[in-house]
């Protein structure tokens, strides 16, 4: 059965456009077969939950799950000239996965959904006289990251070979490398996330997202044909020195557990590796040419980019990184977008991918 919107959101305002838009977009995320989680429900089990702003302010939202995609929304009367600095502060102090900013009068003067993710990226759907239409675009973006599967568990194996303790000549141009990405300036920080939340938050979110803390990209480079070196997740990029602690070994992927296998010295105590480890984990697996890999959160001109912009860590996104690796003439020498958020580069060593890319690097991400 079709659901069919009712109303036209252009001669709706406030609090009414608010309530339109979320029972409408409640009423086809069911109809799709997607279970939806109320506010107050305590559950085991993942779902979405669409969470309006009270008319309060925005609240943050507790969730015991991290398998629960909360989605936080709010109306706004007009198009806001800096849409992130309007909408990501509304999705760091909501807790939420996901903000949607419900705009009175878009670009064009019609109402306009505003997407806001973690990853600092936005985008918006505009309405373009069809509310059945609107609606269901609005949900064809929303889905895919509500349901992507993260891998961000990590399985720490206390067998890391004796004389890898110290590194090897491949974690030494792990190290260079990280100086080369530091010299790069490309933090994006314009809105850090320690400025929008009390220290109980901020500690909250970081191990709700299993964030070590912000960082500008990561590095890896190949060890053999099923081990590959990987920069640590939060890591001050220009320091990747401690083996274990800066720079991990990562062995496999375990699939039922959705956790990277990383082996470790023994009496090391070992940070997280980075999220984009599962990512890294199926290029190397599929491309033996494929040597190095560096992801930044920049840009470059004429390249290829993923069409929804899942978040970091996930399967999903791992997924379509890879198959657009794998359209490349030369998967070994590959530059990919990932939309609203960076690059991921292959390339056969660390060397000689900052040699390639050199004076092509644009700081600024495009947003779409």
């Amino acid at each position: 059965m079709t659901h069919s919107v009712s109303s036209d959101p252009q001669s709706l305002a406030g609090e009414e456009l608010l309530s339109w838009f979320v029972t409408h977009l409640r009423a086809e995320i069911d109809r799709r077969g997607y279970r939806l989680v109320e506010k107050d429900e305590q559950t085991d089990e993942g779902g979405i939950v669409l969470y309006p702003v009270a008319p309060g302010g925005p609240r943050s939202f507790r969730r015991r799950n991290r398998a629960v995609f909360v989605v936080g929304i709010d109306d706004a009367e007009t198009f806001p000239e800096e849409p992130l600095k309007a909408g990501y502060p509304m999705l760091l102090r909501t807790l939420a996965n996901l903000f949607i900013m419900i705009c009175e009068k878009g670009r064009l003067g019609s109402p306009e959904a505003y997407f806001f993710t973690l990853e600092q990226g936005y985008y918006a759907i505009p309405y373009q006289g069809d509310p059945d239409a609107f609606i269901s675009q609005v949900v064809d973006r929303l889905v895919p990251l509500a349901t992507s599967q993260l891998i961000i568990e990590n399985d720490f194996v206390p067998d890391l070979p004796e004389d890898l303790w110290n590194g090897d000549e491949i974690t030494a141009s792990i190290t260079r490398a990280g100086k080369h990405l530091d010299d790069l300036d490309l933090l994006p920080s314009p809105f850090p996330l320690e400025d929008y939340f009390s220290p109980e938050d901020f500690r909250h979110v970081k191990n709700l997202f299993q964030m070590g803390g912000l960082s500008y990209g990561n590095l890896s480079a190949r060890k053999d044909a099923t081990r590959f070196w990987m920069s640590a997740s939060g890591v001050d990029k220009s320091k990747l020195i401690e083996i274990g602690r800066d720079i991990l070994l990562v062995t496999d992927y375990i699939p039922e557990r959705r956790a990277m296998r990383l082996s470790v010295a023994p009496d090391v105590q070992p940070r997280r590796v980075s999220v984009d480890a599962i990512e890294h984990w199926m290029i190397y697996r599929e491309h033996p040419s494929v040597g190095a890999i560096l992801h930044v959160h920049a840009w470059m001109n004429g390249i290829k980019s993923t069409h929804i912009n899942y978040p970091c860590g996930t399967f999903e996104l791992a997924e379509t990184v890879a198959d657009l690796v794998r359209q490349e003439p030369d998967p070994g020498h590959a530059v990919i977008g990932l939309r609203n958020h960076g690059l991921t580069i292959t390339g056969e060593s660390l060397d000689e991918i900052f040699a390639r890319i050199s004076g092509k690097i644009l700081r600024q991400v495009p947003m779409s």
